[in-house]
């Protein structure tokens, strides 16, 4: 049997690696019975074990893999192109192949949302469940950034899941809002804009803000000072006291998801310098049906909904 300590085949056993330069002995570690390389670490030893075959059998399979994946695979790259291979794969046509399946399949009810009745839509319960994870991905990857994953808003942009709408809460509402946006660039954009009431006297404004931010909680009284000053100069948009719904972009204030927070400092902010929200134009970016299904899929999960289909 050779020996892995002596594998330059050296006849001195002085020169075998591990030895004793002098005496030409190795150390033997009693566990193994593998003799030591001579490299030691503290009380660590290295020990002369020979490299173990299974690793060799991987290294030859991973080696013959590589050289067959060479003439079966896409491998070399040749400039601007590459070698396909004898399989002739490509991923990106496999990829393409699969999308037109589902824009095939999609074909198949994607129409009935070019102009849709949305009523009959809604009670298409078999429908609903094959369109609803496409609105989903949809609604993930348009809307989610700006009003949340579960459309439950944030600070500037509005909640979708209660019942107070800017501009109406019907899927077909909803659907032209996302058309044509607010504040966009759209010649049919939706406009909207709270000015600056900076005119009106400070003690004024904060007689205001302390109606507004008092109106959540129903514990107003229209006749004090704030309630007067807010009835001349607010209700014709937010309406008689602050209820929203008259569907012209000004929202509810007396429900707890207010646009940009209706604590005290910030409706004297609000107050001073206004404000002018914007939603881009979502057309021609999605089509007509995607539209479409989107403001269905928004309206399902709003609280308008849930009474409607209760």
């Amino acid at each position: 049997m050779s020996d892995p300590a002596n594998s330059r085949g050296v006849t001195d056993p002085k020169e075998i690696a591990g030895a004793d330069p002098h005496t030409g002995e190795r150390e033997i570690d009693p566990v193994t019975g593998y003799d030591t390389t001579g490299h030691q670490w503290g009380p660590i030893r290295e020990l002369n074990t020979p490299f173990p075959m299974i690793a060799l059998v991987a290294l030859a399979l991973a080696f013959g893999y590589s050289v067959i994946a060479w003439f079966l695979l896409p491998a070399w790259p040749t400039g601007r192109h590459y070698t396909p291979g004898l399989l002739a794969l490509d991923q990106g046509q496999e990829a393409m192949r699969d999308f037109r399946a589902i824009q095939a399949r999609r074909g198949e009810w994607f129409s009935r949302f070019a102009d849709p009745d949305f009523a009959s839509l809604v009670a298409d319960r078999s429908l609903m469940a094959e369109v609803m994870p496409a609105a989903t991905r949809l609604y993930h990857d348009n809307c989610a950034a700006c009003h949340g994953d579960d459309g439950g808003g944030g600070p500037g942009f509005p909640n979708l899941r209660d019942n107070h709408w800017l501009w109406g809460g019907e899927p077909a509402k909803i659907a032209e809002t996302i058309a044509v946006g607010i504040n966009s660039d759209d010649t049919d954009t939706r406009v909207a804009q709270m000015p600056s009431f900076d005119w009106i006297e400070i003690a004024e404004r904060n007689s205001i803000a302390d109606y507004v931010v008092q109106l959540p909680s129903g514990n107003t009284d229209p006749a004090s000072a704030g309630g007067k000053l807010f009835a001349d100069n607010c209700a014709s948009c937010h309406g008689d006291g602050g209820v929203g719904g008259l569907d012209n972009g000004a929202p509810s204030l007396t429900d707890h998801s207010v646009i940009y927070g209706q604590d005290l400092s910030t409706e004297l902010i609000t107050l001073r310098h206004g404000r002018q929200g914007v939603m881009p134009a979502w057309v021609p970016r999605l089509t007509v049906e995607e539209v479409n299904l989107l403001a269905l899929y928004v309206w399902q999960r709003s609280a308008t909904a849930s009474k409607v289909m209760k």
